[in-house]
């Protein structure tokens, strides 16, 4: 098991000697002399020691800075003697702790150990919350992913509005649900309103609900989205299909953080943050007119782009990982694996409707193919999420598949100039397997 890492950052040569020689039995040292080469090792620190007193930028800077790129890697401020009042208001802006030089070295260690766990537990219960909200772990190791990741842990604790852009099925949903789990208001409402569902007439009463009498059928009081949201967050999804006068009322509760029922003559206030999502193009539509550019600004205050499949392809064996696991559970199939080249033969197609196409493709294999391992031949019923399915007249499943992985085979050992054994090993099937299939297939 790799040791904690710990950024030690001091302008004193001697100083920083002293601390790596302190910590190094127990952890890994990263010794730096000034601020801001540390910001480049915050990703992989488990804890950051640094001086509060250095020429150019001093451990305030940097304990701020550090606190923007994440809150929950700690800061330990080294502190001169006389100096304690700053470090308590530096620990009330978000420093972990403090030490006062001279330091004893037993406890220079118990305190940077318990930085190190201290921050273990607040990863551990974050990564917790993150999964719940999204029902799942966020899969992706590329550079798009890991970028929009960062992202989401800075934007998550602003509270702000966000406007999450996607193409449909890249998972704008799921980041809006990350957003809520880094943000402050974890613990409250996490409520959903699709805009394109919703008729014309019925928006405002939706998202800011009515009173009794306000027209025909409101029989009684009704809550909107807004206030079921208090405290919490509101998410509207594809916000591009909301209309005009919707628009409008929107824009007035994002100003003022107050709504007015359907009907009622005063109004509520109300603590809600929006995170908007949509495919469309905002910006074509404010030209267009069908959007207020007034409304866009307000609630694009922080832009996060979610990348389509395309633009992270690395990601798919893992994501085909997850989502086979996730429905092989629902299904009952639990012993059903994917094929090395079905792996293969999938990460390499393009997939316009992006990661739900992908999800739906893995739903159709497990459910229509039978067997533990599914090989290449299951390519056939991806294709056919993407066409209209053949009429019974063209055969039937059964003998789609097995027309497919004749033109399969007939290709490996054309391909291999008849030798079975590579052939099989191609096909990553076992060479008896493969002789089954070309028997019953008439191609010995």
């Amino acid at each position: 098991m790799s040791r904690p890492k710990v950024v030690v950052v001091d302008d004193d040569d001697a100083v920083r000697f002293t601390l790596e020689e302190a910590l190094e039995p127990a952890f890994d040292v990263v010794p730096l002399a000034r601020a801001q080469d540390a910001l480049a090792h915050a990703a992989e620190a488990d804890a950051v020691l640094t001086d509060l007193v250095m020429p150019d930028k001093d451990g305030l800077w940097l304990t701020a800075e550090l606190r923007e790129l994440d809150r929950t890697l700690p800061v330990i401020l080294l502190t001169a003697h006389g100096s304690e009042r700053v470090a308590v208001q530096a620990m009330r802006a978000g420093a972990y702790d403090y030490l006062s030089k001279p330091f004893a070295v037993d406890e220079l260690r118990l305190v940077v150990g318990r930085a190190v766990e201290a921050r273990r537990l607040r990863q551990k219960d974050r990564k917790g919350a993150l999964e719940r909200a999204c029902g799942g772990a966020l899969i992706g190791s590329s550079p798009a992913w890991l970028r929009l990741m960062t992202a989401i842990r800075r934007a998550g604790p602003k509270d702000v509005p966000v406007l999450v852009r996607g193409q449909t099925g890249t998972g704008k949903e799921l980041v809006a649900a990350a957003l809520h789990a880094e943000s402050d208001r974890r613990d409250g409402p996490f409520v959903r309103f699709n805009c394109g569902a919703i008729p014309e007439g019925l928006a405002e009463t939706e998202l800011f609900g009515h009173v009794r009498g306000a027209f025909t059928g409101a029989t009684g009081d009704r809550q909107g989205y807004f206030l079921k949201a208090h405290r919490g967050t509101l998410v509207l999804d594809e916000v591009g299909e909301l209309p005009l006068p919707a628009q409008a009322t929107l824009l007035r509760a994002l100003q003022h953080g107050e709504v007015q029922r359907v009907g009622a003559s005063g109004v509520e206030r109300v603590d809600v943050r929006v995170v908007a999502c949509t495919h469309r193009d905002l910006e074509a539509a404010v030209r267009s007119g069908a959007f207020r550019e007034d409304l866009y600004f307000r609630l694009a205050v922080v832009e996060l782009a979610v990348p389509s499949l395309a633009e992270r392809r690395e990601d798919i064996p893992a994501l085909l990982q997850s989502l086979r696991d996730r429905w092989a559970a629902r299904l009952g199939t639990e012993g059903a694996t994917f094929s090395p080249a079905l792996v293969e033969a999938l990460a390499r197609r393009t997939w316009p409707g992006n990661v739900r196409e992908l999800e739906n493709a893995v739903a159709r294999i497990l459910t229509l193919h039978p067997g533990e391992e599914i090989g290449i031949e299951a390519l056939v019923l991806v294709e056919q999420t993407r066409h209209e399915p053949p009429s019974l007249d063209d055969g039937s499943l059964r003998a789609q598949i097995e027309t497919f992985e004749r033109q399969v085979l007939s290709r490996a050992l054309a391909e291999c100039g008849g030798n079975q054994s590579e052939a099989a090993r191609r096909l990553r099937i076992t060479r008896t397997t493969l002789l089954d299939k070309l028997k019953r297939y008439g191609l010995r």
